[in-house]
């Protein structure tokens, strides 16, 4: 479950780590109030939507007078905001958080998560803040420090103290950085979250190192341990397609790769994600149609993979016992025709009526790449992806 800024907000507080006042509004007519809870003009209105960007967007916007600030408020409410990570149909601006405006120092970047090839939690610190991680790492890679810690004792005060002192936070202020930084970690785990990140967390002339910032993700799984957070999920807290395959009764979870995964069973969705991984190429999701979907639910579940414009090939790996092949195989064959499916799709099939779902496939003609077993139709598709077949020619897509 994701937070918007200002439920991570709330929670940092809560954790000991400092926040501009403020308040949020979801019309125009109450930003009054919100700027009074605010300490006064100026205040900084910033959209609340699950995306990152927005102030690149036009979604944060500094505002020195009531007029002013509502003309500006009514505008952002009113719009769709556009991100790289929304896609160009945006997401809508339902509301603002109203907050105080901070004489700002010095900006950083620091997150809790899990790095999974330590098998351990990280602490991923940057001595720029306020720009996107990704970009940091790529353009200046010497600005950022990953620094593990063990989970059962968590981070300890010498080495958030280490990675203060890395950053260059003043002298003056970092022990109640260091500080910050270890409530931080044990706040990662006691909340059972996936990513704790605060961007930027900044040096203020008027509060110290302050969360300008903040995003959380929670575990879902795990909500019932919480319920105070589990009250504050709203429907929109998922994206788009995950929403979507909650309603369809399937499990999906967009990655960042370009072979799209429909898979059956978890540990085979997972097994499969692996294979892709070992042959070099990277899945685009994580998709389990479990074990009793559909022919409908199948065409859906196609709809939410090809939604991703990243995808390039697509990999359909079933195990039939409950879920029959052939009525995998009707469902493939249906969206291919209904959807006219453009990127290569590769379809391993085994289990009960194999033989008849292979037949479907082979005899309807539309080009199906098939594999013989896992390893063979992970090859196969991450060639596909790559713009070849195994044997080196172009596949024609379907």
């Amino acid at each position: 479950m994701r937070l918007l800024e200002w439920q991570a907000k709330k929670l940092l507080s809560s954790w000991g780590v400092p926040i501009p006042r403020g308040a949020v509004i979801s019309r125009p007519a109450q930003l009054a109030a919100a700027a009074k809870k605010a300490g006064g003009f100026p205040v900084i209105l910033k959209v609340q939507v699950y995306a990152g960007g927005r102030g690149k967007a036009g979604g944060i916007v500094k505002v020195t007078n009531l007029a002013k600030g509502k003309t500006v408020a009514k505008d952002l409410l009113a719009k769709r905001l556009v991100t790289p990570q929304t896609g160009p149909e945006g997401v809508p601006v339902k509301s603002l958080l109203v907050e105080q405006g901070l004489t700002i120092q010095k900006e950083f970047y620091v997150s809790i998560l899990i790095d999974r090839s330590r098998q351990q939690p990280v602490v991923v610190a940057a001595r720029e803040g306020g720009m996107a991680i990704e970009e940091l790492a790529k353009e200046h890679p010497e600005a950022i420090l990953t620094a593990p810690f063990d989970p059962f004792l968590g981070l300890l005060s010498h080495q958030a103290r280490r990675i203060a002192g890395w950053l260059g936070v003043p002298a003056e202020h970092r022990e109640p950085a260091t500080r910050q930084l270890v409530k931080l970690a044990k706040s990662f785990f006691s909340t059972d979250a996936s990513l704790v990140e605060v961007n930027p967390w900044a040096l203020t002339k008027e509060l110290g190192m302050t969360a300008l910032d903040g995003k959380i993700t929670v575990d879902d799984s795990s909500l019932f341990r919480y319920p105070d957070l589990e009250k504050i999920k709203t429907a929109d807290a998922d994206t788009p397609s995950e929403a979507k395959s909650r309603l369809i009764g399937i499990n999906y979870v967009g990655l960042d790769g370009t072979i799209g995964c429909m898979v059956n069973g978890a540990g085979l969705a997972m097994a499969t994600m692996d294979l892709i991984k070992l042959h070099g190429g990277d899945p685009a999701n994580f998709l389990d149609v479990g074990g009793g979907a559909d022919e409908t639910q199948v065409q859906e579940a196609f709809k939410l993979i090809l939604a991703d414009k990243k995808v390039k090939a697509v990999l359909v790996n079933i195990f039939g016992g409950i879920m029959k092949c052939d009525v995998i195989a009707a469902g493939i064959i249906g969206a291919a025709k209904n959807m006219r499916i453009k990127v290569p799709l590769v379809v391993r099939l085994e289990g009960t009526n194999v033989e008849s779902g292979r037949k479907m496939l082979k005899e309807s003609g539309l080009g199906f790449l098939t594999a013989t077993d896992m390893d063979d139709a992970a090859k196969k598709v991450v060639a596909a992806a790559r713009g070849l077949s195994p044997k080196g020619t172009v596949p024609k897509g379907i």
